[in-house]
């Protein structure tokens, strides 16, 4: 670990105890003070037991082992009363009436620390459409608001903060004491990371959120691209893995983000990319309406596939054949929530058709109703009575019932 340059200890409160929220208090609690605050008392209460309120590794063994000045509260006036820099990584999602981000939790943290303490350093780390910054300043006029947009996997989030690929600040050129404050911030960041020489860079606040919103829509432009290779080689008769084999091998294109899917999903890519497209209201564009676009497509896709397959063959109602069986609702093996997760939108699909579905999901208890299906966690009775299971990524576990399995996880990897 590198020794610490001499700097003041800065106070930092970090509003929101999701995935954004915890990474960043544990990565800057091991040198600052953190005060982490949430609304639910059973978050901030498994923080202060130094228990994970979301599923990571390193999270989990950062609570546990490590010596960090962190701790949590309900008490968001007692918190940002002596802080140096406040953080807000609270949800902004997707309103789809407006087909706008819903700021509304962002505007409230923001709102109260100038209420409290209105000469703290407001840290955007939520997802904010372009102009959301600047729209703030010109709301509080002196205020020192900074966009620093997070680059996080689920279950990956402390792992990527202490190992950034990149730290950026977006920062209003107003005036020298409002780019210090993105040089300090900054610094702590990297103060905390494990990784040497993490570059930096500093732009504009409304750059920094473009950053945010085309870096994740380039990822879901990626996912739809071998989704629509392997819609076309399934209909075709081809071997889609052979075929992102060969594309992949060329260094120009990678092997990375080429695994086939139900469709993108999960908390970011979905709104990140609408988000984006609603941006692009007044400017001329085919490409990213074309990724929101492939996404429902590939779902169609999907959903008339395993419905074609779900009745082929003697459907016996007796015996519930003709049932298609929900090999998860989590969005990857190791998630630990299913916000937005792909399998949703195929379940939506066979439920408005009428199509019985049953669900494996341990994460909610058994004989529970979601959407059109009912959860049946006892595996050997969930793989029974299913004529065909759908399973956006595969499991060793149903190797018994492979002829049923229905998945285009070619590579059987996230």
């Amino acid at each position: 670990m590198r020794k610490r340059q001499d700097m003041k200890e800065s106070r930092i409160t970090v509003f929101g105890a999701g995935y954004v929220g915890v990474s960043i208090a544990v990565l800057l609690a091991q040198k600052q003070p953190v005060t982490l605050v949430d609304l639910l008392p059973e978050k901030t209460d498994k923080i202060n037991q130094r228990i994970s309120p979301v599923k990571d590794e390193y999270i989990e063994e950062f609570l546990a082992e490590k010596e960090l000045n962190l701790h949590a509260t309900t008490d968001a006036d007692a918190a940002c009363q002596e802080s140096d820099y406040v953080v807000a990584a609270v949800p902004t999602n997707y309103d789809s009436e407006k087909n706008y981000f819903d700021t509304s939790s962002v505007e409230a943290v923001i709102r109260h620390t100038l209420s409290v303490n209105p000469t703290a350093v407001i840290v955007i780390k939520s997802t904010v459409p372009v102009g959301f910054t600047t729209g703030m300043l010109k709301v509080y006029p002196g205020a020192r608001i900074l966009f620093c947009p997070e680059f996080l996997r689920e279950s990956k989030a402390l792992y990527d903060n202490l190992y950034p690929s990149r730290i950026i600040m977006g920062v209003e050129p107003s005036g020298e004491s409002l780019v210090q404050d993105a040089r300090g911030f900054a610094q702590l960041l990297r103060e905390g990371a494990l990784k040497e020489d993490v570059p930096i860079l500093y732009m504009g606040t409304a750059e920094a959120e473009a950053v945010k919103l085309f870096a994740n829509t380039y990822l879901a432009l990626r996912v739809s691209y071998f989704n629509e290779l392997d819609t076309y080689a399934e209909m075709k008769g081809l071997d889609t893995r052979s075929v992102i084999k060969g594309v992949c091998l060329d260094p120009r294109i990678g092997g990375h983000y080429n695994n086939p899917s139900f469709g993108y999903g999960g908390y970011c890519l979905p709104k990140d990319a609408k988000q984006l497209l609603a941006n692009y209201q007044d400017v001329p564009e085919n490409l990213i309406a074309a990724v929101v676009e492939s996404n429902r497509t590939r779902k169609d896709y999907i959903a008339e596939r395993v419905a074609e397959l779900a009745v082929m063959g003697t459907c016996d109602a007796e015996k519930n054949i003709g049932v298609i069986g929900v090999y998860r609702l989590v969005m990857k093996n190791c998630a630990d929530n299913f916000r937005q997760s792909s399998i949703l939108g195929i379940m939506e699909r066979l439920g408005k058709r009428g199509i019985p579905m049953i669900i494996y999901e341990p994460l909610l208890c058994d004989g529970d109703e979601i959407l059109w299906g009912q959860v049946v966690n006892n595996l050997d009775e969930f793989k029974q009575r299913s004529r065909v299971i759908m399973a956006n990524r595969y499991d060793a576990c149903l190797d018994d019932v492979k002829e049923k399995v229905y998945t285009r996880d070619v590579f059987g990897r996230d």
